[in-house]
């Protein structure tokens, strides 16, 4: 669900969704509880609700800030991952101008199907949460298969065939780490407490009672939105190859690799 509504809404409309149902439902929530129980309004209970309000709600921020941070982290994360395997890729091909014309050009040829799998099968399975290693298996064996039909006839060649190797490795390992990415989400656990502890935030503020019912309700539309906030922050942050916030494929056409998207 959280998938689809990423790839097929903008953040500003999804922003509008989440905040104007959450604070729709607390308006509607705090309405019923009012009418319901009118000696709410008074105030009466206000001093046990706010200790229980602060407590609750000290204890939802820290989780809050928490799943916050780590998700943008793991955002970033993703992003240096992916400027990584394009600057090994944009690498091996740097390394192989030295090689006879026949050998760079096979060379060339397999990164250049690689990296267009990336960007043109794997990503969009990545988007929509089925990442693949399957998707550039065959293009990364032929990239391996075209640096080592190679055979270094002097110490310069064999200098940059060695960094070569070592960044076609190091392209290996970002691809795995980027798949690993594309697969991580929120465990359970925390999403049961984000989500969760919204819908124990949200009913305390209706039975903090405000003698006017403008006041009542900016109040619980205030808590509400803050909290509908929060949840759209989690919600595009979760997935960082879904939605308008995702991490972006650009570094695959940029600079050596830029020779490859030319025919477009």
């Amino acid at each position: 669900m959280a998938l689809w509504l990423l790839n097929h809404f903008s953040t500003l409309t999804l922003g509008i969704l989440v905040v104007g149902c959450v604070v729709g439902l607390a308006v509607a929530g705090s309405l019923a509880t009012r009418r319901r129980f009118p000696h709410l309004a008074g105030g009466e209970h206000n001093e046990m609700v706010g200790v229980a309000l602060g407590m609750f709600g000290a204890i939802y921020g820290i989780i809050l800030a928490f799943v916050v941070v780590t998700l943008w982290t793991q955002v970033e994360n993703t992003q240096n991952i992916v400027a990584s395997e394009a600057t090994d890729l944009a690498l091996v091909v740097r390394s192989a101008e030295v090689f006879p014309p026949e050998d760079r050009a096979r060379i060339e040829k397999a990164v250049g199907e690689y990296t267009r799998a990336v960007v043109e099968v794997q990503w969009p399975l990545m988007r929509e949460g089925q990442p693949s290693y399957s998707a550039t298996a065959r293009q990364t064996a032929g990239m391996y298969a075209g640096l080592q039909a190679y055979e270094p006839q002097s110490a310069r060649a064999q200098t940059f065939y060695e960094e070569a190797a070592v960044r076609l490795n190091d392209v290996a390992e970002q691809r795995r780490a980027r798949i690993t990415m594309a697969e991580t989400s929120l465990p359970v656990l925390l999403q049961v407490l984000v989500y969760g502890g919204a819908l124990v935030i949200l009913p305390l503020t209706f039975l903090f009672g405000l003698r006017s019912l403008k006041m009542q309700l900016l109040f619980v539309s205030a808590v509400a939105a803050l909290i509908g906030f929060s949840l759209l922050l989690v919600l595009v942050l979760d997935r960082p190859f879904s939605g308008d916030l995702s991490v972006s494929s650009a570094p695959y056409k940029e600079g050596a690799l830029a020779r490859f998207w030319t025919e477009e």
